[in-house]
């Protein structure tokens, strides 16, 4: 016996409901690059029949705008955040993707089976129908943002996570997105073919993408658009020593001295916030998003002091508020009020004084505690972490300067 009908979920024009649709558009707003992880995953499509997908990432890595941005390149693809708050529950899972399921391929429900929550056993049979009616050339792709966020306790334990099946048919994808997590602790027992692709693993390529999303805040250099030819700046050693021969390399180029002296400002600016974002999405959008008028800001600083101009308001005890909140999470997530221990407390104690990455056994030396006791307190971490294989031992750092200077200066505050 089908239950109720439920008050229809808002839908949008391209099937995600609303709620995951604002999520869609704000996170590949001005995003820019990433084209090593479509190439890898357009790669896993045509190589497998089925099979699940999963890009890793710290927190702040892009994950999330990379998979909304393939989702709004794609918009076939079924969309699920676990992120959101109250999306994290298997039961809330499964009603939702069953709903969109049901209505993107028109399949003859009016409404849920009672029991459609409890298990996967629903959620399979649909996939299969779907497969069996899909062109040779179709795919149902479901992607899933925030493993990370899954409330286990919302199902039986050994259960996979949010019931996702361990087998699937042809033609069916899952594009997921987590933090780091030791694999014997991925909640995820699957028979088909998996890729992860760890964005850690690529500092070049993201190094890249993140200088292209700082240009997109600054006025575009003064030599672009001037046809195929590359008319960058002059560098020491091109024959242009004296201020004749550059102003004469200045006008054959059709490009003004004030035209000059911005872009060095912007070249100064963007190389400075891409040393400090440290490859993180989220710490540079929050900084670029609280400096007023960026654009103008290039234009009006001096050369001199562009290396920081933008640090000023944000030095020490100022951090955007949404950056502020971020860490405030991190923390809360890592040491939770009700459950810190003497242990997590040494730990995260010399993870902030330490600049560079260090080993359990070096951790626990200094804390006088057992190697075990450290370990486990890590493994606990591994999302808000670095590992280093140094001289085949495993060393550990925070994932990110800026958030071991904020709890160096607030963590005290708040266990």
């Amino acid at each position: 016996m089908n239950s109720p009908p439920k008050p229809p979920t808002p839908i949008n024009s391209r099937g995600h409901p609303t709620e995951f649709e604002e999520i869609i558009q704000e996170k590949s707003h001005n995003f820019v690059g990433r084209e090593f992880v479509f190439t890898a995953i357009n790669n896993f499509l045509h190589r497998y029949n089925q099979g699940y997908f999963t890009i890793i990432g710290a927190p702040g890595s892009g994950k999330s705008a990379i998979l909304a941005k393939y989702v709004t390149n794609n918009p076939q693809v079924i969309y699920y955040n676990a992120e959101l708050e109250g999306k994290n529950r298997a039961d809330e899972f499964l009603i939702n993707i069953c709903t969109q399921l049901i209505n993107q391929y028109s399949l003859n429900y009016t409404s849920l089976p009672d029991n459609a929550t409890e298990g996967s056993w629903f959620f399979s049979s649909l996939l299969q129908q779907i497969s069996d009616e899909l062109e040779p050339n179709q795919k149902l792709i479901i992607a899933i943002d925030g493993l990370n966020c899954i409330d286990r306790n919302s199902q039986p334990l050994g259960t996979n996570l949010f019931y996702l099946p361990r087998y699937l048919p042809d033609k069916v994808y899952f594009l997921l997105t987590r933090r780091p997590f030791l694999r014997e602790k991925s909640g995820l027992l699957i028979e088909t073919p998996s890729q992860s692709l760890d964005l850690a693993d690529y500092p070049e390529q993201n190094r890249q993408d993140i200088q292209a999303y700082i240009q997109n805040y600054l006025t575009p250099l003064p030599y672009e658009g001037r046809g195929e030819q590359d008319y960058s700046p002059p560098l020491v050693g091109e024959g242009l020593g004296d201020r004749s021969n550059l102003k004469s390399w200045l006008s054959n180029h059709q490009i003004s001295e004030q035209e000059l002296c911005v872009n060095a400002k912007q070249l100064a600016v963007r190389h400075r916030l891409t040393t400090l974002s440290e490859n993180n999405f989220m710490y540079l959008s929050q900084i670029i998003s609280a400096i007023p008028s960026l654009r103008d800001a290039t234009r009006t600083v001096s050369f001199a002091n562009a290396e920081n101009f933008h640090l000023e308001p944000f030095w020490y005890n100022q951090l955007p508020p949404g950056l502020e909140a971020y860490y405030q999470q991190h923390l809360h997530k890592m040491i939770p009020p009700e459950q810190g221990t003497e242990y997590s407390i040494d730990v995260l104690n010399v993870l902030i004084q330490q600049q560079k990455a260090i080993s359990v056994d070096a951790i626990a030396q200094i804390i006088d505690a057992d190697e075990y006791e450290v370990e486990e307190v890590l493994e606990n971490w591994l999302e808000f972490l670095q590992q280093q294989q140094i001289a085949s031992e495993t060393h550990y750092s925070l994932y990110h300067s800026n958030f071991r200077d904020w709890l160096g200066r607030q963590a005290f505050k708040t266990l």
